[in-house]
């Protein structure tokens, strides 16, 4: 049992810390640990920072919080470093999507083929970029042990940019791949018979190993579709594993899309918002149209207006307890965050990020499996050493151990999709280390939406007006 020292960077995101600070107070053998929050949102991390503290004290749990609008003052002396800030925040974004479609670009420039996420922006966001590399840079000096544990978006390109760029130890997390028991539960079968493996890019990962009870299990999928040929009909914008497009790129590229992939494919599925629709599913036509979006938008505003409004209470009424806050708002919790909330008392069951588990294997030897952001380094033959790949990983005290990824994956998947994905990320990274939009403007050049050089000149100088370089 050994406690150490985390700073969280973005800590005004209201669920992720939620999340964070819940495993923290529920790992035990991280206890006495002394937590960090930092924002530049003075308000959301005031709110963070009370309800991680109350909660502490709710548990019992020996964990120590810290507040600071200071990102030097959060580095210094870190042992591990969780970057999960979006600079701007989502206003950011959505001012320059609107540059972008005033141009006619449908969703911004940012949407692009095999990188379709709303908050997934390559492109224009150098202002993220630069804060990836001020953060590696700054941890160089000031805590040069420390890991990087890498959650804001764009985990791909960030993940590549920092280790090409900065000799810190660093990894990469999403928790896309989780999609894998959607499927799992759609078959009916037993989480603990299934053995499954995915590999690829963030956001591009494919079910590379599917197996229940040491059988091929990818014909009891082939039977399921045959009895659903039209997917699985959405509860949410984000219910789509099992989705029209997810079984059209299956059958194409021969493997299953995992979680993110699905809303990352090609442009026969993103023309439109009709065209959404028919692929994704009624009413949204996926997390990404503008009725996806904002359906996703509305929950988060939900969720900090509650996180902010228990704040609050408990800040007047120190023998309050974050439970009773909750319980006595119970009707502001949106319905598919209310089963989240429901589990943060329970001391057996973790949020389902990988961030603290990861930290635990690391100081403790506990070892265990996660899915990983690194460097490729002969992982997945024909990707270059350089670039950074989502795969399983054993991890333990001696760091991050890769699985060999068996069986491979298909020609098709690597010619087709990853090849075309990881030269966008080239592109982007060499636009942005150059500082030369007019590099922009050649990748939108070959955007079936640009119908003129003048358009994409005139949207590009539009758009990095906005842009701090």
């Amino acid at each position: 049992m050994a406690s150490v020292k985390i700073s969280i960077i973005g800590a005004g995101s209201a669920i992720f810390s939620v999340r964070l600070t819940s495993d923290i107070c529920k790992t035990k053998s991280l206890s006495g640990s002394v937590v960090t929050l930092m924002d530049v949102d003075e308000k959301r991390l005031d709110a963070a920072y009370e309800l991680a503290s109350r909660y502490a004290k709710d548990m019992k749990a020996d964990v120590h919080f810290k507040k600071t609008m200071d990102l030097k003052d959060a580095l210094t002396g870190a042992d591990f470093v969780i970057n999960t800030a979006l600079v701007g925040g989502h206003d950011f974004l959505e001012k320059m999507r609107k540059i972008g479609e005033k141009h006619g670009y449908y969703r911004g420039i940012d949407s692009q083929e095999f990188n379709m996420v709303s908050d997934y922006y390559t492109l224009t966001n150098w202002n993220q970029l630069s804060y990836f590399l001020k953060i590696a840079n700054m941890m160089e000096e000031l805590s040069p042990n420390a890991w990087l544990l890498q959650a804001a978006n764009p985990v791909f390109e960030g993940t590549t940019l920092i280790s090409r760029n900065s000799k810190i130890k660093m990894v990469g997390f999403c928790h896309g791949h989780y999609a894998v028991n959607n499927i799992i539960d759609a078959l009916g079968l037993e989480k603990e018979k299934v053995d499954w493996q995915i590999a690829g890019f963030n956001h591009a990962i494919w079910l590379t190993r599917f197996q229940y009870n040491g059988n091929d299990a990818y014909p009891l999928l082939d039977e399921w579709i045959k009895k659903n040929p039209n997917g699985k009909s959405p509860k949410t914008p984000f219910d789509d594993q099992l989705s029209p497009v997810a079984i059209d790129n299956y059958r194409f590229y021969g493997r299953m899309p995992i979680g993110d992939t699905v809303r990352n494919t090609g442009w026969r599925y993103h023309y439109d918002l009709e065209t959404k629709k028919r692929w994704y599913g009624e009413p949204w036509g996926g997390a990404d149209s503008e009725l996806g979006w904002k359906w996703y938008e509305d929950r988060l505003i939900e969720i900090t207006t509650l996180t902010s409004k228990a704040a609050e209470v408990l800040k007047k009424d120190e023998n309050m307890t974050l439970s009773d806050v909750l319980s006595a708002n119970s009707s502001m919790i949106p319905r598919d965050f209310a089963e989240e909330v429901e589990n943060f008392y329970d001391p057996n069951t973790m949020s389902g990020e990988q961030h603290i588990p990861f930290i635990d294997a690391i100081v403790n030897n506990h070892t265990n499996r996660f899915v990983v952001n690194v460097l490729n380094n002969g992982v997945i033959p024909n990707i270059p050493d350089d670039v950074a790949v989502e795969i399983p990983a054993k991890v333990d005290k001696d760091g991050i151990h890769p699985e060999e990824i068996s069986p491979s994956l298909p020609p098709r998947i690597v010619k087709w999709y990853l090849y075309p994905r990881m030269m966008r990320m080239e592109w982007a990274l060499e636009a942005f280390e150059k500082k030369d939009p007019d590099l922009i403007v050649e990748i939108l050049l070959r955007d079936p939406r640009t119908r003129s050089y003048e358009q994409a000149k005139g949207v590009v100088e539009d758009l990095f007006k906005e842009v701090s370089w």
